[in-house]
């Protein structure tokens, strides 16, 4: 009785309420961004992909100021001052924010600096200053501006009659100091046109000579301001909040209030300030005033603006060696050289792992729905389709083919708005039915039903994944596609979509987990199941691979799994509140992050469950907002091949030694201590696993070469 007792007393003394039990999600998120910065330092990675991954660092922090900051900034201002599951207040964040960025942007310029371009000479891509430019450069860039960029730009002035404008965000404007012929000192602005490219190619007889448009502009000057003398030209970057105010209540229509929103992004109150270092203090003050930012808003910069902008680089034409070897996303072997896909799918559920496989079986899936007589309707959730998407396309040729499209577009999907609200657009031309989402919830479930009329009757196919229908990176983004047509998924997505395009209470659902209804319980119960089973004499493991773990249910939840002796492996890309090695509580978790050449996307949710364990995909992370203000759905993997294969896959996850990095208990983290001999890459070693799968079943087979059908 006393050791029952004290167990108890113990237990009493771990609070996990505790502050000191988080991370702080705005810190973890940077941690996260300096892990992106590493692999522009790492120089097993090629060159123009270290290049990449610099830019990538830049439109990463850019978005986190725009929507993270700026919500700070807002909650500041508003005089909050209650504190965060870290125990942080607003003020706090914001202190420790401009610490770790001011941190992160010497890193980055470090890297600019003193690695990438010295190593870009090397091997002739040379950024020219105007003192390296000789008469025959010259000549062409006098050109170049005379015919192209003089006529699209506009230099705004600053006196009584016009006050100081209200410049875009994100963009290069130059700061000019003039003085007239009074000697009265003036100040205007030249905004950079964002139609051009930032780097204009020279003609150069060796390699590739390129121009930043901002020295173009310096050059010309005086040619924009004729009867003044320019005393002083330098380069600004303004970074405004970019969060829509959408009052959802009161919308009449959300489209025309999400179009109307979207204009004042670029004219929201500004959050950072990047200015040159060289910029006289005149012309800084004289900003500084204007735009009302605090001293730790405000970033000197030491070369060239927008390291995002090196993207341009990164993407240069003729330097293939200079870039990751090409990897051709494999067919897989379930679906190549089959004529009819439903076919295969009424045989076998089939999983998909892209970008190692190819997107274009879910391409085909759509395709062969919207050319089959036999599909009746299609039903579609589109959270982030991209620029260009032959998904569309063959939505738009099954409406003209007669089918029942019906399409749930969100168009609050941060940052695609516009595109979504064109491809909405285009498809209710076309005759589809389009929701544009819901009030108070994004939809962000992956989610495809397509509805056959067949011999022994109607038959739904259904295709879900924890990535978007987007062509574009689903090269890029690795992902989990599950092809179904058993009934018990297909009654429950039908379900869904009846809720999101009509009036439905939600069912007691079959199969999937979805939020915002049952999806926390469902985790959690799962979680307490691995904790009973341990308690019984089992054993209890969980493994998570997600992009963020956030939530506070969840993370104590972990924690208590852990106390009770289960093993937690968690695979966690981005942010993360939950600290590890905390004694008595976390000892039983590692949490690691990896970050290469795809963009780790895929949720996978494995629970031991004493020896028969249950596997899941899904759309969403252990976040608040995609468990309480998302749709999203859970999916429970149940054929046994199939559940294999994941199981295989998250192995091979915790296997990396090199791109992986393990969350250290002071919050660090650090690369896994390995043998040189010994080194693991898991996407390297998924690339290879999927060639061998494909060539392996090639010779088992003899099928003739399989073309993927494109649109005509």
């Amino acid at each position: 009785m006393a050791k029952t007792s004290s167990n108890k007393t113990k237990e009493k003394k771990i609070d996990l309420n505790d502050y000191k039990h988080y991370n702080n999600r705005e810190l973890s998120w940077l941690d996260f961004n300096f892990r992106v910065l590493e692999e522009a330092y790492d120089t097993t990675n090629p060159l123009l992909e270290r290049v990449k991954f610099l830019s990538i660092t830049s439109s990463n922090l850019e978005e986190f100021f725009m929507i993270r900051v700026a919500g700070l900034e807002e909650q500041l201002q508003a005089g909050f001052s209650g504190t965060d599951f870290s125990g942080l207040t607003p003020r706090d964040q914001l202190t420790k924010i401009s610490q770790k960025t001011h941190e992160m942007v010497e890193k980055q310029y470090n890297c600019l600096e003193n690695e990438l371009l010295p190593s870009l000479e090397k091997e002739n891509i040379k950024v020219l200053k105007v003192n390296e430019v000789d008469e025959e450069k010259k000549e062409f860039l006098d050109n170049y501006f005379q015919t192209t960029v003089f006529p699209v730009v506009t230099p705004m002035a600053v006196d009584q009659s016009r006050p100081f404008p209200i410049l875009p965000g994100s963009g290069i404007n130059l700061g000019v100091e003039l003085e007239d012929d009074k000697g009265e000192r003036l100040f205007a602005f030249i905004p950079l046109p964002t139609i051009f490219p930032r780097f204009i190619k020279i003609p150069c007889k060796d390699g590739t000579c390129l121009f930043l448009t901002e020295d173009l502009l310096k050059m010309h000057s005086d040619l924009f301001f004729s009867g003044y003398k320019v005393i002083e030209i330098s380069e600004f970057r303004i970074t405004r909040d970019g969060d829509l105010s959408i009052d959802e209540d009161d919308a009449r229509d959300l489209l025309i209030e999400i179009e109307s929103s979207l204009k004042e992004r670029k004219t929201g109150f500004p959050v950072k300030l990047e200015i040159s270092k060289n910029m006289g203090q005149n012309l800084r003050n004289f900003l500084v005033n204007s735009l009302i930012l605090r001293s730790d808003n405000i970033y000197e910069i030491s070369n060239l603006l927008d390291l995002s902008s090196l993207m341009e680089i990164a993407n240069l034409e003729g330097y293939e060696h200079l870039k990751f070897e090409y990897y051709s996303p494999q067919p897989s072997p379930s679906f190549y050289g089959k004529e009819d896909i439903f076919k295969v799918i009424r045989e076998k559920d089939v999983l998909l792992h892209r970008p190692y496989e190819s997107f274009e079986h879910v391409i085909d899936f759509l395709r062969q729905a919207a050319e089959d007589p036999q599909v009746l309707a299609i039903k579609q959730t589109l959270y982030r389709v991209g620029k260009r998407s032959p998904i569309i396309d063959y939505l738009i040729r099954a409406a003209q083919n007669g089918k029942q499209v019906t399409v749930v577009v969100e168009v609050k999907a941060r940052f695609d708005e516009e595109n979504n609200i064109q491809w909405a657009k285009e498809l209710e031309k076309a005759g589809c039915h389009v929701v544009y989402g819901l009030v108070g919830l994004k939809v962000h479930a992956k989610l495809l039903l397509i509805v056959r009329r067949e011999e022994s009757g109607i038959r739904r196919y259904v295709h879900m994944s924890t990535g978007n229908y987007n062509y574009i990176t689903a090269k890029l983004y690795e992902d989990i596609d599950f092809f179904t047509c058993k009934e018990s998924y297909a009654q429950d997505v039908s379900a869904l979509f009846n809720i999101l395009t009509g009036y439905s209470k939600p069912p007691t659902w079959k199969k999937l987990g979805v939020a915002p209804t049952s999806l926390r319980e469902t985790f959690l119960r799962w979680i307490d199941n691995e904790i009973e089973v341990v308690k019984k004499g089992g054993k209890g493991k969980i493994i998570i691979k997600v992009n963020s773990l956030l939530d506070v249910s969840i993370i104590k939840a972990l924690y208590k799994a852990s106390m009770a002796g289960v093993k937690v492996d968690l695979i966690v890309r981005g942010i993360c509140a939950l600290k590890v090695g905390i004694k008595g509580v976390s000892e039983g978790i590692t949490v690691r992050s990896i970050v290469g050449r795809y963009l780790e996307h895929s949720r996978i949710y494995y629970f031991e469950n004493n020896g028969l364990p249950k596997l899941f995909i899904s759309s969403a992370d252990l976040m608040p907002r995609n468990l309480d203000r998302r749709v999203e759905t859970l999916i429970p993997i149940e054929q046994e091949d199939l559940k294999q294969r994941l199981i295989d896959v998250l192995n091979l996850y915790l296997k990396d030694n090199f791109k992986a990095r393990e969350l250290q208990p002071n919050g660090e983290y650090r690369k896994p201590t390995s043998k040189k001999s010994s080194l693991f890459i898991v996407q390297e070693e998924l690339m290879k696993e999927a060639k061998k799968k494909f060539r392996k079943f090639i010779k088992k087979q003899e099928v003739d070469k399989f073309n993927f059908p494109k649109l005509k």
